[in-house]
């Protein structure tokens, strides 16, 4: 553990302190005080009270619109099922700048909803929850679905048979069962929207603004870090509050019932019923998933001979100081970094916290791995550029700057992957190569790496597609001539100009291709055993 707990020390930890010592301290002196000075103010409240809100209504949507899907994944069997099992995975990876341009080319102004009715939904609130649903639908699908798939069918025919309706028998058998699944969906939809940070700046305008943003703003044009670190600790309790909760029903989830292979619970539709249902889930992820990235792509188009794709080879001396294609070579090259160091620290995470002999201290850590996802990354990112200025961590001028603050986000996902593998590996078959002689590497590297040699592709998948897309830290952190694409996406979408706004959805294309590309990838190698994610 002693490589995982320096990294995240000096590399989240430590900026994260500083940033928030610099806001409340004066001549040396904390500021206590000014905590309930910046939550008492009318404004910041109104900020925390719609974070909040919108949270929970994007949560609600979220259950009640996939919760179908994740009964169509999890018990019927169809063609085509593996695909669009990838598909639906897909928005989840994408960078939230480019779930939050899709949106803004179908339902902004000049997009599809604006040339077939007349209506505008950018910087409305309805937009911003649509954008989070389609975000987080692939979280309730894999999680609750993952969970419904191995629950023995038999329990539920046994209702049946007892005099139940099919509704009764679910709601008293299965969704008592679904429980913590549920729970932990919902946790993680509420984590990741209370965050929310992209899809906010994009569709929100100046109307709405979340802790996220705020903490943005107050750093970047206001430069307020007081009130900043005191939202910053604000976010950084209630985050903790939800991963405390989410760790306690994941616990439950590991140990409700006696479960079973999930591939043998699914068959064929039966029924007006199940195929009513399929056809529902179907027409949703074209509408809700499909459409929105269709719109994308035709607007790329929009000028003639790819103009926009063509445009992005030119350096206007405006926007950035080099062409803005450049930026995917660039964002590749800071993305493989980024997952080497994430799999080197995640894996080391993993394996520590798979050992059955792991105390107390090492099961907190596993909650700490997760806080990289639920902090403020604006924090992170301006934290690095006031804690890592001077020797011997003077990295304000280092190109590595930009993956160190994604491999803080890709890491989390590796842990996730890797640690339910390496609690499979029986124990018995490392003491018995240690019996005949095998040093610890050499046990690592002829009992465990081939077990868990397909996850640890899968993490490396998912890391890289994470890093790929980060932009909370790197907006801050990424110099003017290497910018990356999510980075590159926002500053285009920030100028005025058709030229601009074509550019902004080229390069997002080319960001959703390669993140679809990434995750078809992984779902070929993934197996039931692979994790959460």
């Amino acid at each position: 553990m002693a490589g995982p707990v320096a990294f995240f020390a000096v590399f989240f930890a430590y900026p994260v302190a500083a940033i928030v010592a610099r806001g409340l301290k004066t001549d040396g002196t904390w500021q206590f005080g000014r905590i309930a000075d910046v939550v008492a103010r009318s404004d910041i409240r109104h900020v925390l009270w719609f974070t909040t809100w919108q949270a929970l209504a994007s949560t609600a949507l979220t259950l009640l619109v996939a919760l179908p899907a994740a009964y169509v994944f999890a018990r019927l069997d169809f063609p085509g099922k593996q695909v669009l099992r990838a598909v639906v995975t897909v928005p989840f990876v994408l960078p939230t700048v480019v779930v939050g341009t899709a949106f803004l080319a179908l339902v902004g102004r000049g997009g599809l909803l604006d040339a077939w009715w007349g209506v505008r939904l950018d910087t409305t609130v309805w937009a911003i929850l649509l954008a989070h649903v389609f975000f987080n639908y692939a979280v309730v699908v894999r999680t609750v679905g993952g969970l419904w798939a191995q629950l023995d069918p038999r329990q539920e025919e046994a209702a049946r048979m007892l005099g139940a309706s099919p509704l009764g028998a679910w709601r008293k058998v299965t969704l008592p069962a679904l429980a913590p699944a549920l729970a932990a969906g919902a946790l993680m939809v509420f984590l990741f929207t209370f965050t929310s940070f992209g899809v906010v700046q994009i569709l929100g305008g100046p109307t709405f603004s979340t802790l996220e943003v705020e903490i943005y703003r107050q750093t970047s044009e206001i430069f307020d870090l007081s009130t900043a670190a005191v939202l910053t600790l604000v976010q950084f309790v209630a985050v903790g509050a939800i991963l405390a909760v989410h760790a306690w029903t994941v616990r439950r989830r590991e140990s409700v019932l006696r479960l079973v292979d999930a591939s043998v619970t699914a068959r064929r539709p039966r029924g007006t019923g199940q195929w009513a249902v399929l056809a529902g889930v179907l027409v949703t992820i074209a509408v809700l998933l499909l459409l929105p990235l269709a719109v994308l792509v035709g607007r790329s188009l929009d000028a003639p001979g790819f103009g926009y794709y063509r445009a992005l080879t030119r350096d206007d001396g405006g926007t950035f100081l080099v062409a803005p294609l450049t930026a995917v070579t660039t964002s590749l090259e800071y993305a493989v970094a980024a997952t080497a160091i994430a799999v080197l620290i995640g894996s080391l995470a993993a394996a520590a916290l798979a050992r059955r002999d792991a105390g107390r201290l090492a099961r907190g850590f596993d909650a700490l791995l997760m806080l990289p996802l639920g902090v403020s990354a604006v924090t992170v990112g301006f934290g690095f550029l006031i804690a890592l200025d001077e020797p011997p961590l003077d990295l304000r001028q280092s190109w590595i700057l930009v993956p160190l603050a994604q491999a803080l986000v890709g890491a989390p996902f590796v842990v996730r992957t890797m640690l339910p593998v390496l609690r499979a590996v029986d124990g018995r078959l490392r003491e018995a190569a240690a019996v005949l002689g095998a040093s610890p590497w050499r046990v690592w590297w002829e009992v465990d790496l081939p077990m868990v040699r397909r996850a640890l592709l899968v993490a490396a998948g998912f890391a890289f597609a994470v890093s790929l897309g980060e932009f909370g830290a790197t907006v801050f952190i990424a110099r003017p001539d290497n910018p990356t694409l999510p980075v590159a996406v926002a500053r285009l979408l920030a100028r005025p100009g058709d030229l601009n706004y074509g550019q902004a959805m080229a390069l997002s294309t080319i960001l959703m291709v390669v993140c679809a590309v990434a995750l078809l990838v992984l779902e070929r190698l993934r197996t039931d055993r692979t994790g959460e994610f």
